[in-house]
């Protein structure tokens, strides 16, 4: 990926995800809208992670993003050797993160508003992108682990690990 495209991604991410809870904010404070038979625009107040575990833990999370920020700012040049998937998710890990980590900070909590009924929590755009984002580095890593073994093995194309 070009020098800018991650920074311009985190940026993004960022701002669509500020952009997007500020009008839940404004439009769903303590309410809930029905979109479709299954999803619904539901504001919730997030002081835990994920499916609501570790409620009231938002202090830890704060500190626990923080340092889970710096780690990966630390580590993203050798993220980024393995290629663009693990770039892009690094990028949408970043900016998901920085979505949150503002909440936690301005607010003291996460402001989520996805709700589909087959899923067992609300959550919002930082919480996508995190998810897609932890995919992404997770299948450049293990694509680029594959071409690096098959390489040094002289094995490539055989399928075998």
């Amino acid at each position: 990926m070009k020098k800018l495209t991650t920074p311009a991604i985190v940026l993004s991410v960022f701002l669509l995800d500020r952009a997007s809870k500020a009008w839940a904010l404004k439009a769903l404070y303590l309410k809930s809208v029905k979109v479709l038979s299954f999803f619904h625009l539901t504001y919730a107040e997030n002081t835990g992670v994920a499916f609501g575990m570790f409620r009231d833990s938002n202090l830890f999370f704060l500190v626990f993003s923080s340092g889970l920020v710096a780690v990966l700012l630390y580590l993203r040049r050798r993220i980024q050797e393995h290629g663009r998937a693990a770039s892009l998710g690094l990028a949408l890990v970043l900016g998901g993160a920085l979505g949150n980590l503002y909440d936690r900070i301005a607010y003291g909590f996460v402001v989520d508003y996805f709700d589909f009924s087959f899923f067992p929590a609300v959550f919002n755009v930082a919480d996508s992108a995190i998810t897609v984002g932890a995919v992404l580095m997770a299948l450049g890593m293990k694509d680029q682990k594959i071409e690096d073994r098959e390489s040094k093995t002289g094995e490539q194309g055989s399928g075998k690990l």
